[in-house]
């Protein structure tokens, strides 16, 4: 069995002070034309964000705050890969592998893991507890960077099956938004019924519109949020699918350019109000880019979109799932939307608040709800 060794974040001081240097040597554009972030992140924002990075943020203490998770690395498939493991204090705890996607990390889970593993420090009940598992996907973070193509969801599926077998689960829940979702949804299809895999929760399904003759409210809605997106919004799907190498030298060279490749979607889908500091701290916003810039993550995570968008074709699920649907996702699609490649749903929440990055928004609510989802199938 190949090893899994312990890791822990440290990175050197040279690093940090060639992130100052940079930032302090950024060559700035002229302002936006308009008054709002309609072009993109405005210019005043972003240098006053910039600034507090380069001379306000405190990385150590944000280092040291992710590294009271145990972590480790192992080999799976050629590649290392990065984990966060945090085992339940609890007997009878229940596996759970949680997973980011793009422009998250595992920073979007650093107020959910300690609930979620000991839900009696939090009023939570004992039988309610989890052993997390919380990977950075391939090419994200601290994982190793995918040297040859092949990499897509379903890759990184197997070897999620393989992480939690490698861990001792042979019965596990998986979880997860965005490219998250699509390893969940993966991991549900995998193994059918008698898989390892028990259930499945997502909260960015993956859907296909179905609308018939009449429109319900909520297909309408949908239809224009898909409509909204593709017209204004997936800019970076579109070259992150096409051509990741070629963003990558921007990213990997400018702090500021990742920085505000990065924020732009946090304004756009989280729960903010117009200014993504009313969802999170500008702490958490720039511990989550320091995941990309230290690991210089920018070609290497937008090759992820390159590889599945081309290939991914998923089965569906085949266990029990849950679906948590938050007010301000991306697009929040309708149940029937979704029921063909979740015909085993029996849980689907509307949540009342909340956006695309569900467990870093909104960590009560994400928490009670995957307990209240998986209390039907741990048995």
């Amino acid at each position: 069995m190949a090893e899994v060794a312990p890791f822990r974040i440290a990175i050197p001081d040279a690093d940090l002070l060639d992130l100052r240097r940079r930032l302090h040597a950024t060559r700035w554009p002229e302002p936006e034309c308009v008054d709002d972030w309609s072009q993109g992140v405005p210019l005043g924002y972003t240098r006053d964000l910039a600034a507090y990075w380069a001379d306000g943020y405190d990385w150590r203490a944000r280092e040291a705050l992710l590294n009271r998770f145990d972590q480790f690395v192992t080999e799976i498939d050629g590649l290392d890969i990065h984990f966060i493991h945090r085992r339940s204090p609890h007997p009878g705890a229940f596996p759970l592998v949680i997973t980011h996607g793009w422009p998250g990390s595992i920073v979007e889970f650093h107020k959910v893991i300690e609930p979620l593993t000991d839900p009696t420090r939090s009023g939570g009940r004992a039988e309610d507890a989890f052993h997390v598992v919380c990977p950075s996907l391939p090419g994200y973070g601290f994982s190793g960077k995918p040297a040859r193509t092949g990499w897509g969801v379903e890759r990184i599926a197997a070897a999620w099956e393989t992480l939690m077998g490698r861990l001792g689960y042979d019965r596990y829940g998986a979880q997860g938004g965005d490219w998250g979702a699509e390893v969940s949804t993966a991991i549900g299809g995998l193994g059918g019924p008698d898989g390892r895999c028990a259930a499945i929760h997502v909260n960015m399904p993956v859907f296909r519109p179905v609308v018939g003759a009449e429109p319900t409210a909520a297909d309408r809605a949908a239809l224009a949020a898909a409509e909204h997106y593709e017209r204004w919004d997936s800019g970076y799907s579109k070259q992150q699918s096409t051509r990741p190498q070629t963003l990558g030298y921007g990213l990997t060279d400018s702090p500021v350019g990742q920085l505000a490749w990065i924020i732009e979607k946090f304004w756009a889908w989280t729960d903010c109000d117009g200014h993504p500091e009313n969802a999170l701290s500008r702490d958490e916003l720039l511990d989550n880019v320091m995941l990309y810039w230290l690991t210089g993550s920018g070609a290497s995570s937008a090759r992820l979109y390159w590889q599945s968008f081309r290939t991914t074709t998923l089965p569906p699920v085949a266990v029990p799932c849950g679906v948590a649907s938050f007010p301000k996702e991306i697009v929040r699609a309708p149940r029937s939307w979704c029921e063909a490649q979740y015909p085993t749903i029996t849980r689907w929440t509307e949540m009342p608040r909340g956006g695309h990055f569900a467990a870093f928004e909104q960590p009560e609510l994400f928490v009670a709800e995957v307990r209240a989802f998986f209390a039907g199938v741990r048995v």
